[in-house]
């Protein structure tokens, strides 16, 4: 298993106009990854970006662990939907100019008016197409357990299950699992076995006034932290993947509340430490 930090990481870098992502590539460098995840809502022009970013890789000798795509495919309109497949087709297409192997998805999330059938459908749909063009590519989609209909870890496991494609797998987002009250650990014992990327995250419980934190189904508040300091166990986390032959990317995503150079950092550090003591 190899470290790697998402540029997620530093979103209010970029969002304040310090970062973009060539800025975000050089910054990683001075750290102990040896990849990046790159998104697309970081893009400001590219064609312009794309060539430097190559160049910058290169130079930097990082490697692009995945490429992050942000659709929905709980939309009642059909032709919007296939809109939803088109955004990940082009992911996989810009995986490839990336030379990377794994583009992270999305399913969608319940929306008032939409039945839970409906939904899952769409999802199951659209997500086959995008994983045949995918196998036909080379490269690997990985669901994240995100929202109310794939947030649960067994929710994953069915899509995966009914999506059938050796092309289609697991992103698990070790901290995004307490926000649909399952316990990290237990739930990467579901899906260690179907797992095409992983996002290490940490949350710890959020005091009053604490902004921004975030909900869970219980009721009770998390707020992002430093990987290691908060609920989530990495060195079980660690243990749980390598037992189930995992070998792929550990790409960092930390939204806690300090300075985000400072708070991924020692995210990285502390994982390092974690997955040498393995």
């Amino acid at each position: 298993m190899r470290i790697a930090v998402s540029m997620w990481s530093l979103h209010r870098e970029f969002y304040a106009g310090r970062m973009d992502v060539v800025d975000f590539i050089k910054w990683a460098a001075d750290t102990e990854v040896a990849g990046v995840e790159l998104l697309d809502v970081f893009w400001k022009d590219l064609d312009t970006e794309g060539p430097k970013v190559l160049e910058t890789l290169k130079e930097c000798n990082l490697a692009v662990a995945a490429y992050a795509v942000s659709n929905n495919f709980v939309i009642p309109d059909a032709d919007a939907r296939s809109e939803q497949v088109k955004v990940i087709t082009r992911g996989v297409d810009m995986a490839k100019y990336l030379n990377s192997k794994v583009v992270r998805v999305f399913a969608g999330d319940l929306t008032e008016g939409i039945a839970f059938d409906d939904a899952r459908g769409w999802i199951i749909d659209g997500l086959r197409q995008a994983a045949a063009y995918a196998e036909e590519q080379g490269v690997t989609l990985a669901l994240e357990n995100h929202g109310l209909l794939a947030g649960k870890a067994a929710q994953v496991e069915g899509i995966i299950a009914d999506v059938g494609s050796p092309a289609f797998k697991a992103t698990i987002d070790t901290g995004n699992f307490l926000l649909v009250d399952e316990e990290p650990v237990d739930a990467v014992k579901v899906l260690a076995s179907h797992a095409g990327h992983v996002h290490f995250k940490d949350f710890r419980p959020g005091k009053e006034g604490e902004s921004p934190s975030y909900p869970a189904l219980s009721g009770k508040r998390f707020v992002g932290t430093i990987i290691g300091e908060g609920v989530v166990d990495p060195k079980e986390v660690l243990r749980i993947l390598k037992d189930a032959g995992y070998d792929g990317w550990l790409s960092v995503e930390f939204e806690g509340l300090e300075e985000e150079k400072h708070g991924a950092t020692s995210s990285i550090k502390n994982l390092a430490a974690a997955l040498a003591a393995l």
